[in-house]
């Protein structure tokens, strides 16, 4: 009798293990499934179809991302180049209402200084909502993605958006950790680094 409750103890562990292993097998992603980066290409080679809605509006950023922390373009390409002499960085995140003011003024400021590059710096892993935000309020500046806070987090930034930096030779020369309220007092905060 002692045999045949070991037995039946061993086939119930044995028939569980392979349900428990059946299961994981069912619930996990599909080993063919896409998990490239979205601008590069599927294992066949051809161009991975547009997964973000609007992406293909955005304007490309210089690859290496900026502020020497490597981040991918948020819609637009990575594209070789390299950053002007002078860069104003917006970091900025979609669910942020100062920064859905601030975004118009930063293009305003790109559009009247066009020897200074603007570029953001979107700090929220939602980009698909991201690239919405640039497209509704007719932001053309390029901006990066990051997913995780990595830019902030490597530079040391206060844990708020928006964020003003001034970047001149590669090298940061002011940060406004505030939101600017028009295209004069940006421009005085800029000059004022400079």
């Amino acid at each position: 009798m002692k045999k045949s409750v070991a037995g039946s103890v061993i086939v119930i562990v044995l028939v569980t293990v392979a349900v428990i292993a059946g299961a994981v097998l069912l619930l996990r992603p599909d080993s063919g499934a896409e998990t490239a980066a979205p601008d590069s290409p599927l294992i066949t080679g051809a161009p991975r179809p547009q997964i973000i809605p609007g992406a293909d509006q955005r304007a490309d950023c210089v690859e290496g991302g900026v502020g020497g922390i490597d981040l991918p373009c948020l819609g637009g390409r990575s594209v070789p180049g390299e950053h002007a002499e002078i860069t104003l960085v917006n970091v900025w995140a979609w669910w942020c209402d100062p920064c859905k003011r601030e975004l118009p003024i930063t293009q305003a400021f790109a559009d009247a200084h066009p020897e200074i590059e603007v570029v953001g710096v979107h700090a929220d892993p939602n980009a698909a909502n991201g690239v919405a935000l640039l497209n509704d309020l007719d932001v053309r500046f390029p901006s990066y993605q990051d997913d995780n806070n990595r830019y902030a987090g490597l530079l040391g930034l206060p844990g708020v958006v928006p964020i003003m930096l001034v970047y001149k030779g590669g090298t940061p020369v002011g940060m406004f950790p505030h939101a600017f309220h028009s295209l004069a007092e940006l421009e005085a905060s800029v000059s004022g680094v400079l």
